[in-house]
Order: C-alpha cells, then sequence, then structure tokens
C-alpha cells in the first residue's frame, strides 16, 4: 500500500511507546491518523502534534470501539490501515505460597480475564470492526483494500514465570493471524503480526537502571533494549509490502527468553 495523505489510519494504544512511535511514524508518511487510547491528556497531545485525531477508546467494550471508529472515519474517512498496539502486562504465578504464612494462592481470575479481555479480545474486537470497513472500500493495486498489523510478544512463545495470562493473551494474538488472513484474503485485506523482544517503552523506562542494564545485556545483538522506532519501521514496512501477509515477525535482537 502506497502510504500518503489518501490513507486513514487507526493505532490503538497510540498515546505511547510503540503506538505512539508508529502513529508518528504513518503521520510522518502523510498518512492520516486516528490515536486511540484512554490516556486522553497524551493522545490528544500527540494527536495535535501529528496533525492527527485522538478517540477516548476502551478496546473492551464494543460501543467504545464503535464510537472510535466512527469518530476516526468521521475525521479522515474510512481506514485502510489498523496498527493494533492497546495492550497491559500483569504478572502473577499460576500457584504462588506465602513466604511468612505457608498460604497457597492461584493466579487470580479476574486480573487473568482482563489481560486476555484487552490483549487478545480487544485486538479482534477492533480488527472486525476496521475489517468490516475496509471490505467495503474500492480496491487498490493489487486488488489490495486494507492492512491490519497486530502486536503479540515474544512471550507468546516464550513466556517466562508469572507470564502465563500475558504469554497467552498473546499467543492467542498469533494465533488469529492466520484464520482472519485467510477469512479477509477474499476482501482483498492483509493481516500480520509483530512479536516485540525487551523494548525501550515507557513501562521499561521506570525501572531500576540496574534491571534495565541487565535485561540490554542478555540480547544478543544489538546489545540494547529495542526502540519503538524499530517497532514502528517494520509496522510500515508490513503495510507498504503488499506480499506480506499472514506474516508474524520477531523483532528481538535474537533474545531467547530465559524462564526469569
Amino acid at each position: 500500500m502506497n502510504l500518503n495523505s489518501e490513507i486513514a489510519a487507526v493505532v490503538t494504544g497510540g498515546a505511547s511507546g510503540l503506538g505512539e512511535a508508529t502513529a508518528r511514524a504513518l503521520a510522518a508518511s502523510g498518512v492520516m491518523v486516528t490515536i486511540f487510547d484512554l490516556n486522553r491528556d497524551c493522545g490528544q497531545a500527540i494527536a495535535n502534534e501529528i496533525g492527527g485525531a485522538f478517540a477516548l477508546v476502551d478496546v473492551t467494550s464494543d460501543d467504545s470501539v464503535r464510537a472510535g471508529f466512527a469518530a476516526a472515519r468521521a475525521a479522515h474517512g474510512p481506514e485502510r490501515i489498523l496498527i493494533n498496539c492497546a495492550g497491559i502486562v500483569a504478572g502473577a504465578k499460576t500457584v504462588s505460597r506465602d513466604r511468612v504464612t505457608g498460604l497457597i494462592s492461584h493466579f487470580p481470575m479476574d486480573l487473568f480475564r482482563k489481560v486476555i479481555d484487552v490483549n487478545l479480545f480487544g485486538a479482534f474486537r477492533c480488527l472486525a470492526a476496521a475489517a468490516a470497513c475496509m471490505a467495503g472500500l474500492p480496491p487498490q493495486e493489487d486488488g489490495e483494500r486494507g492492512v491490519i498489523v497486530n502486536t503479540a510478544s515474544v512471550a507468546a512463545l516464550e513466556g517466562q514465570i508469572g507470564q502465563a495470562a500475558y504469554s497467552a493473551s498473546k499467543a492467542g494474538v498469533i494465533g488469529l493471524m492466520l484464520p482472519v488472513a485467510r477469512d479477509l484474503a477474499g476482501e482483498g485485506i492483509r493481516v500480520n503480526t509483530i512479536l516485540p523482544g525487551i523494548v525501550k517503552t515507557p513501562m521499561m523506562a521506570n525501572m531500576p537502571a540496574q534491571i534495565r542494564d541487565t535485561l540490554a545485556a542478555s540480547v544478543p545483538f544489538p546489545r540494547r533494549l529495542g526502540k519503538p522506532e524499530e517497532f514502528a519501521s517494520l509496522a510500515l514496512e508490513m503495510c507498504r509490502n503488499v506480499y506480506l501477509n499472514a506474516t508474524s515477525v520477531r523483532l528481538d535482537g535474537a533474545i531467547r527468553m530465559q524462564p526469569r
């Protein structure tokens, strides 16, 4: 797909981290971008900077997602690009033993459900809404009508201790890709997935420097944390290259996650 001022895109989780970098990169390529996020202040500020639009969207809500897409289409017209970056991280062991009392507890089911709801259901909710719109658009070169890029994680393949919910949610995102790409092939809509490794996002920036340095040293090459801009670069290439379809790409400096 040619990225230009006639193309509209929606980026979920676009108010920070991977989503922010991708929104900025799309706008720099001329694309009209709408940011979906729960952080109104940051999301609106970024949208103003890039000449885009912002919609306060909770990806766990059908009504909120529906309203968000309506706002995006009112601002920029129907989207041909969706980049799903909205997600949360929550850690807890499947079974934990209190060091003082010896009491045994299991992973809180409400927390497990929330992680799945945001990371997996949220991605599919936005994907399905966007695809229904894209399918009605006139085809471009090669019959393409739209492209969707989802965000998984290397944790989907190498989940660490305490990552049961997160890993399951991201494995589900990978599992969506091929059947959804097959579902949408006849409509000229592509679906790809990025599996980031350890990236320097705001969440990572809040960690103690020693922990960040240790994580960076665990990356074979280049021996550093990933940059959100590197994620954005790959996302844009997945949009541009029409022959990339039903493809998942690790973006991780060759890291293979250890148990802890």
